[in-house]
């Protein structure tokens, strides 16, 4: 199996090639120079990795949420290489991709209360600006990830954690953002927050190939990104609302 994979859905920009097993990446938080980096980034890891953009299984790609550019910018990337090889894409959402750095269970056992063999739970959060974040549940069991709930995106005081557990894992800049709202309101419930981590191309590689395996590649011309809101921009009445209510 060979696929490229292109992350660009945050403030990261990464890109990472997965050739039978093994992952190389290039990763670099680099605000608005997404573009600028992640096709050079490709052409390098290919070289490195010794083989032609026509030996390529698939494209991979962070389908959002995230910031609206970003994630027009992956579609864009890898939507062009895919047509361009007659290739399918597999999209993955970039909430999964970044829960995935929570290790297995067996890894993290004793760390602030997470037990041995134990599913974790974990809430990846990303900073939607405006207020708001992005939010989706995980449950990680071995090496399997799966999303236990819509992703959404919410007023960190308006997010209800599921259930009444404790040992719960936080992931991404969401658990920064609005001053920490989230991480204040649910830091009880949580085993270990980190509030800086950001997705990595390297994940979403793995992550696409347990879709792949799973028969999940699409047609390039049909992905679709998870934006979770239309409104790029606040009003100048919302952003005097919001400013008022800090």
């Amino acid at each position: 199996m060979k696929l490229l994979a292109f992350e660009t859905a945050t403030e990261a920009c990464s890109v990472a090639i997965y050739v039978d097993g093994e992952v190389r990446e290039r990763f670099e938080i680099a605000p608005r120079r997404h573009a600028e980096l992640a096709l050079p980034w490709a052409g390098q890891l290919l070289a490195e990795a010794g083989i032609a953009r026509s030996q390529l299984d698939a494209v991979a790609l962070s389908r959002g949420p995230g910031a609206f550019t970003g994630v027009r910018l992956a579609i864009a990337l890898a939507q062009g290489i895919a047509l361009a090889l007659d290739r399918p894409l597999l999209p993955v959402s970039t909430l999964a991709v970044l829960a995935a750095q929570v290790p297995p269970p067996a890894a993290l056992a004793g760390e602030g209360g997470c037990d041995i063999g134990a599913p974790h739970a974990i809430l990846a959060a990303i900073d939607a600006r405006m207020g708001e974040i992005y939010t989706g549940t995980f449950v990680r069991q071995g090496d399997g990830l799966q999303a236990t709930t819509d992703e959404s995106v919410v007023a960190p005081a308006d997010y209800r954690l599921p259930g009444d557990a404790s040992g719960w894992i936080g992931m991404g800049t969401g658990f920064a953002a609005v001053e920490g709202a989230l991480a204040s309101a649910l830091h009880a419930r949580f085993a270990r927050i980190d509030p800086q981590a950001l997705p990595h191309a390297a994940d979403l590689a793995r992550l696409a190939v347990e879709a792949w395996q799973r028969g999940e590649a699409i047609a390039p011309e049909r992905v679709e990104p998870a934006y979770l809101r239309n409104n790029v921009a606040l009003t100048l009445e919302e952003q005097k609302a919001l400013r008022a209510s800090r």
